[in-house]
């Protein structure tokens, strides 16, 4: 299944892009198990979205916890807490 994955703030500035098709490999079927095969890249994914990091994430421009299903064509996102004021 491929999605697409975005990113925006903070996070895009580490990872060093907005936007990226991805691949979902055996086994990733949540927006957690996405995260985590990010993380696994090492490096700047694992810094910018590590456990303990603070990251929220979408799912089709819906808010969504670690469990959310993935499904063919999904749009993923992460992205820094923001604040208002």
């Amino acid at each position: 299944m491929k999605i697409t994955l975005k990113y925006f703030a903070s996070v895009r500035e580490a990872v060093g892009t907005g936007q990226e098709p991805f691949e979902l490999p055996e086994g990733v079927a949540t927006v957690g198990t996405v995260r985590d095969a990010l993380v696994a890249r090492g490096g700047s994914w694992a810094e910018a979205l590590g456990q303990g990091r603070a990251v929220r994430m979408a799912c089709n421009q819906v808010m969504c916890g670690p469990d959310t299903a993935v499904t063919d064509g999904a749009e993923v996102a992460f992205f820094p807490p923001v604040t208002g004021g």
